[in-house]
């Protein structure tokens, strides 16, 4: 034990500098993510916020039972689901497409300001995004409702209908941070082995068959990693960037299990409650990254652990 002790004390020492700099990380994850999970318990209690803790008064799975039996619990549970389900297929799926398809482009310009003006997006807040949005899909002079004007179609309050909500949230989702997931691609791409190219070309391969049989297998890792990393935010679509559209007119396919949360927790005061949710969300969230990482492992031999 002394040895094993000696030995990993000369290990961390030699790298004191990495472990130096890994500080400030590792108190955010423990000030912001470890020690809020400690709040978890009110989710079994009737919390009390001049009681606290310890004498808030036990009640077990009653806050979760009041979940389950909520009238609208299957439709904001399926909103969640659905817009996640959405946002795996296609804004998952678009970083990979335009990563390919920005590494056949050869000329080095027009490659790097088609990367910037699809990353720039990224900075943006959710509140200026739907400014955007809003601007461009409003009914009296939105340059949507302005084309299909044109084509004589009658303006469109694209905002205010149900059936048009989840595709603003998704290809707003899309148009914002399509950017990144693309550079984490191309990073990728980067270290792919030139040689590899070279003895296809002389193979006969064209570009069609380099990209499936070289390209997408060495990009395999990555996306299997992003991939698993998506699942485990499954339920976690993001609070900020369903409530910024919403609106009573459209609420019943946008209210998510993140918007409900936030109006029983903070607005209504339900603070078990909300707990609760909060901690079905994030249990079902672990699940779904556990199966599918063991799954991963097995078929792809990737996996996160």
């Amino acid at each position: 034990m002394a040895k094993e002790g000696k030995r990993l004390f000369g290990f961390i020492w030699k790298y004191r500098t990495l472990y130096f700099i890994s500080i400030p990380g590792i108190l955010y994850f423990i000030v912001f993510k470890y020690l809020p999970l400690l709040g978890s318990v009110i989710a079994f209690q009737n919390y009390n916020l001049f009681a606290g803790f310890g004498g808030s008064p036990w009640v077990g799975f009653a806050h979760f039972e009041r979940m389950f039996q909520h009238y609208d619990f299957i439709r904001i549970l399926k909103n969640t689901l659905v817009l996640g389900l959405l946002d795996i297929l296609i804004a998952y799926t678009a970083p990979i497409i335009l990563a390919l398809l920005l590494n056949e482009v050869r000329l080095v310009l027009y490659k790097k300001i088609v990367q910037t003006v699809v990353y720039a997006p990224h900075f943006l807040s959710w509140v200026i995004v739907s400014g955007i949005f809003t601007g461009m899909l409003s009914p009296s002079s939105g340059i949507v409702n302005v084309i299909l004007g044109w084509f004589g179609i009658e303006p469109i309050y694209f905002l205010g209908e149900n059936s048009y909500i989840r595709s603003i949230l998704v290809g707003s989702g899309l148009w914002r941070d399509v950017g990144w997931g693309t550079i984490i691609y191309l990073a990728a791409l980067t270290g792919i082995n030139p040689e590899l190219y070279e003895a296809s070309e002389i193979d006969g391969a064209g570009r069609w068959k380099q990209t499936l049989r070289i390209t997408i297998p060495s990009l395999l890792p990555v996306i299997t990693v992003l991939f698993l990393l998506k699942i485990g935010d499954f339920m976690d679509y993001g609070f900020e960037r369903v409530f910024v559209f919403q609106n009573p007119l459209n609420i019943t396919n946008s209210e998510i299990l993140d918007t409900y949360i936030y109006k029983a927790g903070l607005k209504q005061m339900q603070y078990s409650y909300a707990t609760a949710m909060g901690l079905f969300k994030s249990v079902v969230g672990l699940v779904l990254l556990m199966i599918a990482n063991t799954l991963s492992r097995k078929s792809t031999g990737e996996s996160l652990y």
